[in-house]
């Protein structure tokens, strides 16, 4: 195979990885407990969805790190990360890669937020956000708005990545209105 073909299979597979595919599970409904979680992060400490409980908390499943989908999301969130804090939100982003994974890829693309590493994939199960791409499991690209009571309130399934960090910031604000 030439390195060109190498290239093209390569950038054929990155832009699969990180395009919609049906979930295996099913989502959480609005207004039910968000289901708790404790994993690893990009620095390597354990991290629980307890320990936002007060806070709104933008959790967000994405399919694997340093593809071109998947960057693209992360560099929104981290252009309006001053967004979310004035908000009191706080950013988590999880899929199936490693916690040395996320290390890196927060460190090429600077971002200021926690990946969250599901190497079982089961909190992306039970978030209904785990798929099979040739025969592995990945997190499925789905944002769930949490309150600081622990619930779901809102739900983005299958987002684009393009505008979803806009998206997710105009429903954070109608939220804190209600």
């Amino acid at each position: 195979m030439t390195k060109y073909a190498f290239l093209l299979v390569f950038a054929m597979v990155a832009i699969l990885a990180c395009s919609p595919v049906n979930a295996v599970n099913e989502l959480p409904t609005v207004g039910s407990a968000a289901p708790a979680f404790t994993l690893t992060n990009n620095e390597g400490k354990q991290v629980s969805l307890s320990d936002f409980k007060g806070k709104w908390v933008v959790l967000y499943f994405y399919p694997k790190d340093f593809t071109e989908g998947c960057t693209i999301e992360a560099r929104n969130f981290q252009r309006d990360l001053a967004k979310y804090e004035a908000a009191k939100a706080v950013i988590l982003g999880v899929s199936v890669d490693t916690a040395e994974s996320h290390k890196e890829f927060c460190a090429k693309e600077g971002l200021n937020f926690k990946l969250l590493a599901d190497t079982e994939a089961k909190t992306s199960a039970d978030y209904g956000s785990v798929m099979e791409y040739q025969g592995n499991k990945l997190s499925a690209r789905n944002t769930f708005i949490i309150d600081p009571n622990g619930k779901i309130a809102k739900v983005f399934e299958r987002v684009k990545v393009q505008t979803h960090s806009e998206e997710v910031l105009a429903a954070l604000a109608e939220l804190q209105k209600g």
